[in-house]
């Protein structure tokens, strides 16, 4: 496949009233883009868009029944042919599983993996007659179990293997599919997941994800991990027995305890 021009194409992108969604709709503005922003937040929503050359707003909550639906019906009702899909939108609590409320679990998997497959399945026969394609924003989390955000590195190991299967079924039919991969990155993803889901690591700046992200779409590839040495480690896991890997990862990703107070003399 040629290289992609972004100029004049629509672009649905979720999860885009901050974070890795705000900067792709930034970045694809730059580019010429006709954007639609879907995100809980009107309000945010719409003081992105006043920022930007050509943009519209859904505010919907992906997580709730019938919301992806309802965001398809709004882009017939408004006339919009989708080029791009950017499923973006997505959260984790970290913690012991027994100790996230079941609610916030069943959250993860509506937006996480039952919103992202349902958007994919409303729009893909737009974007296969428009010779466009499908971003979907998973994490270096879904190349192995992760303990203490087990849900969450579940749903993307999902959004993962997803993404790489259609990938394989739709390249001969015009469709690019790219599974982007962050690592920890600053955004405001950690003021939900809880400061300790960055296992200490250093966070990357959401620009150069959404750059990665889109020379993979540019290049036509199923997947791409964000940062070196991201890359190194999802490489290196398939070498090492599962079992060796999960309890690795469940002692990076332990909460820690916290320091108690000396006690008085």
């Amino acid at each position: 496949m040629n290289d992609f021009d972004f100029a004049g194409k629509t672009v649905v992108i979720t999860g885009s009233s901050m974070g890795i969604g705000e900067v792709f709709a930034r970045e694809l503005d730059a580019h010429g883009a006709k954007l639609v922003l879907v995100a809980r937040s009107k309000d945010k929503l719409q003081a992105l868009a006043s920022q930007l050359k050509s943009a519209q707003v859904i505010a919907e909550d992906l997580a709730t029944p019938g919301a992806a639906q309802r965001v398809f019906d709004e882009v017939n009702r408004r006339g919009f042919e989708v080029d791009v899909l950017i499923n973006n939108a997505g959260f984790g609590i970290h913690g012991p599983f027994m100790e996230v409320p079941l609610e916030s679990q069943r959250g993860q998997i509506e937006l996480n993996i039952g919103a992202l497959v349902e958007l994919t399945h409303a729009f893909l026969p737009m974007l296969e007659r428009r010779q466009g394609g499908i971003i979907q924003v998973a994490s270096v989390a879904a190349y192995q179990p992760t303990p203490y955000f087990a849900v969450y590195g579940a749903t993307k190991a999902f959004v993962l293997s997803f993404s790489e299967a259609l990938w394989a079924e739709y390249r001969d039919r015009g469709v690019r599919v790219v599974c982007l991969s962050p690592g920890a990155t600053d955004t405001q993803f950690f003021a939900r997941a809880g400061e300790a889901a960055s296992g200490g690591m250093k966070r990357a700046s959401p620009e150069g994800v959404v750059r990665i992200g889109l020379e993979a779409f540019q290049k036509n590839r199923p997947s791409a991990v964000h940062g070196l040495l991201n890359r190194v480690s999802t490489s290196l896991v398939p070498l090492f027995p599962r079992a060796f890997v999960a309890k690795l990862f469940g002692r990076i990703a332990a909460p820690k305890q916290p320091t108690l107070p000396a006690p008085a003399r």
